[in-house]
């Protein structure tokens, strides 16, 4: 493939990491974005000792300058930016009623927020270099259906369903497609954290929580980061350059639409 530039937010660790390292493999030069800059500077020394092409970028993304600026720096390392994964995104476990404000903002300022910026901030870069571009947003299966004790956290990932569709009519106009991945049940740091304040919640003990969701799987087995890291390949890859407003379930078969 001729050279191509990805920034990824929240790469650090999880899916973010996985997606990092698979398009890494894809051959593309990456910049991964992070609120530690330790946790991404590792997962870029990785791909550099591999071969690849990383730099680590320290960017929290519910500022929007930082956001800004994230692209600028993959700009200054790289000359260019084809792709821009919007992946950072937290979780918070409370019934609704019971949901503090300030947990709200929180969850609303980093997962919509963030992603929002992040949508700005590409789509600058990509008309400014006057490019075709790639915009990849992280959703979920709770977009798609809200869950118990995920209430605050599914409205989040509505809203991006949401963004990915307007900003993909709003774009198509300057040739860039703007996508999302709705992950299930991936075994991560974000749901070992999950499953205990479920738990917590329902009295329950560590892993149990965590164990029914994983009954209600089809495909018999937890979700990956790879699982995941390879839909984004696909989706970054000019095989998927006629598909754009789409947020693609990838989740083993637990929800269906």
């Amino acid at each position: 493939m001729t050279k191509k530039v990805a920034l990824i937010t929240g790469a650090g660790q999880g899916i973010g990491e996985g997606i990092a390292r698979q398009l890494a493999k894809d051959g593309f030069e990456v910049a991964l974005a992070g609120r530690h800059l330790d946790k991404v500077q590792r997962v870029a020394d990785d791909i550099n000792k591999d071969g690849g092409k990383a730099v680590a970028i320290q960017s929290d993304v519910q500022y929007k300058d930082q956001v800004f600026d994230s692209v600028k720096q993959t700009v200054d390392q790289f000359g260019q930016m084809d792709v821009f994964v919007n992946n950072a995104g937290i979780a918070h476990v409370a019934q609704i009623c019971n949901t503090e404000e300030e947990d709200l903002n929180k969850l609303l300022d980093i997962n919509v927020k963030g992603t929002f910026f992040g949508i700005q901030a590409a789509a600058q870069q990509f008309k400014k270099q006057k490019t075709p571009g790639k915009i990849i947003n992280a959703s979920s299966i709770a977009g798609h259906e809200g869950f118990e004790l995920l209430g605050a956290y599914s409205a989040t990932k509505f809203a991006i369903r949401g963004l990915t569709q307007a900003a993909a009519k709003e774009l198509a106009r300057d040739q860039i497609t703007v996508n999302a991945y709705c992950p299930g049940i991936v075994l991560t740091p974000m749901w070992d954290q999950i499953d205990e304040e479920m738990g917590q919640v329902n009295h329950v003990a560590k892993g149990e929580s965590l164990k029914e969701y994983l009954k209600g799987i089809a495909l018999g087995r937890g979700e990956e980061p790879q699982d995941v890291a390879n839909l984004v390949s696909f989706l970054a890859s000019e095989k998927a350059n006629y598909i754009t407003g789409q947020a693609i379930m990838v989740d083993g078969g637990i929800k269906y639409v």
